[in-house]
């Protein structure tokens, strides 16, 4: 989709500025490709700069972590912490541990951050953190080595009043307890809002670790039944085995899906008669294997390596693994297969090819910034839960995230109504974000 004229310079100078960082990129290009409706409306913030301003982070940090493995030999990452906006609130978002982490992987997820954020009406701003740090064959004192060494320069600037990060690929209960640790050694101070994701031990929330997934189903059945329809008896595809993926499969099932496939990054494993969840999460959560090994298990299961699971007929496509992961080509695919709804469970799992061709064909689609803000949401209640030194039960919990994600959608759905694009949600969800940041950084000055 071609840009505003008024917002062709300010993304050729995003670009020519943050060389390089192509998520990055992409991530701005998506959010200006919506609002050059809303300049016409809002010549004020043209005025203000308000869209340069947004798309520069207040702060970037990036520092060395040097740590010693369980061979004595010194290793040593880098870390980020991009705190890009706080006009709304403390910074918010999670820590990435993987390779694959870089400025521009952290900027994106970031820049994504602030908008998720504003959708879900709570008061949070955005960031994003991590390391190119990979957890996966490491012992837990290697894992605790490091966080400790990553959080001995993190802390500095980190407060729950300042920045709250979360976890994220890589970072769950266990990485959160060790940073928490850390942070509270060097402090000298229990300040249990300062991290979020912790466990129920020391201050955590209920259905934090569901959350993403829970709150990506929730945005699927508003979008469905906007449409008259439901998951009830729809099949339904999910990427991914981690977190985020199992706790979608587990509410789709609940609420009468049926999830026949899910994958990990050496391929698929498909059974007809609904995926056993709990067996995913024993080999996954528990064995640290392979997905492979869940054909293994199951008779009726087959497992298909290095293919995607895009392939496979289906009425709900729920991508949840990483960026990218549907193309053009697989969007396609999915379309002619009958797929009716998507909901992005991972952060920008779709290009914007494959957006194009999902927006084209009319299939409901739920954008990450919208459709995966469930766990972000969850982390601001157990903000709210360690504020007021309180702990909220299970059902009240997933009651306010299941609100939340009815609110987010309908926020979403009548943004593209008012501005004249029904059912594009990708629209609203940037519209209705990028307005509530704007008027806020208007509301504060220049600074």
């Amino acid at each position: 989709m071609a840009l505003h004229e008024s917002l062709d310079p300010i993304y050729e100078h995003v670009v020519a500025h943050n060389p390089g960082e192509v998520e990055f990129h992409q991530a701005v290009r998506e959010v200006l490709e919506s609002i050059g409706v809303v300049m016409g409306k809002h010549p004020e913030y043209a005025q203000a700069k308000i869209i340069e301003r947004i798309c520069e982070p207040e702060r970037q940090v990036i520092f060395r972590v040097p740590w010693q493995d369980d061979q004595g030999e010194v290793q040593i990452n880098r870390g980020f912490r991009v705190e890009f906006n706080s006009a709304l609130g403390p910074y918010k978002g999670g820590l990435r541990f993987h390779p694959s982490v870089y400025q521009g992987i952290i900027k994106f997820l970031g820049f994504e951050q602030v908008f998720k954020n504003a959708l879900t009406g709570l008061p949070i701003g955005g960031g994003k953190g991590g390391a190119d740090f990979d957890p996966k064959g490491r012992s837990d004192q290697e894992i605790m080595a490091f966080c400790q060494s990553f959080m001995t320069e993190l802390h500095r600037h980190l407060g729950e009043y300042t920045d709250v990060p979360a976890g994220d690929i890589g970072v769950g209960g266990r990485e959160i307890g060790y940073l928490f640790g850390q942070y509270k050694r060097l402090t000298n101070r229990y300040e249990s809002g300062v991290l979020t994701g912790k466990s129920g031990v020391f201050g955590g929330s209920h259905i934090r670790t569901e959350a993403t997934g829970y709150g990506n189903t929730f945005f699927v059945q508003e979008m469905l039944k906007a449409r008259g329809n439901s998951f009830d008896g729809k099949r339904t595809l999910v990427s991914g085995s981690g977190n985020v993926a199992i706790y979608t499969m587990q509410k789709v099932q609940e609420l009468g899906g049926n999830v026949v496939a899910c994958s990990d990054s050496e391929g698929y494993v498909l059974d007809e008669n609904g995926i056993d969840v709990e067996l995913v999460k024993q080999i996954k959560e528990q064995e640290r294997g392979r997905l492979a090994e869940y054909a293994d298990r199951r008779q009726a299961a087959k497992y298909v390596p290095n293919r995607q699971v895009w392939e496979i007929p289906c009425d709900v496509a729920l991508p949840s693994a990483t960026q990218n992961e549907i193309t053009g080509k697989e969007a396609g695919t999915l379309v002619q297969n009958g797929c009716i709804a998507v909901g992005e469970g991972a952060n920008m799992p779709t290009t914007p090819e494959g957006v194009r061709v999902f927006r084209e064909a009319g299939v409901a689609f739920g954008p990450g910034k919208a459709a995966n803000a469930g766990g972000v949401a969850t982390s601001a209640l157990e903000m709210q839960q360690n504020a007021s030194r309180d702990s909220w039960s299970r059902e009240f919990t997933e009651q306010r995230l299941q609100e939340i994600m009815v609110s987010v959608h309908d926020r979403c759905y009548a943004t593209a109504e008012e501005y004249g694009m029904p059912g594009d949600y990708t629209a609203g969800a940037n519209i209705a974000s990028f307005t509530r940041v704007a008027d806020a950084m208007l509301a504060l000055g220049l600074i």
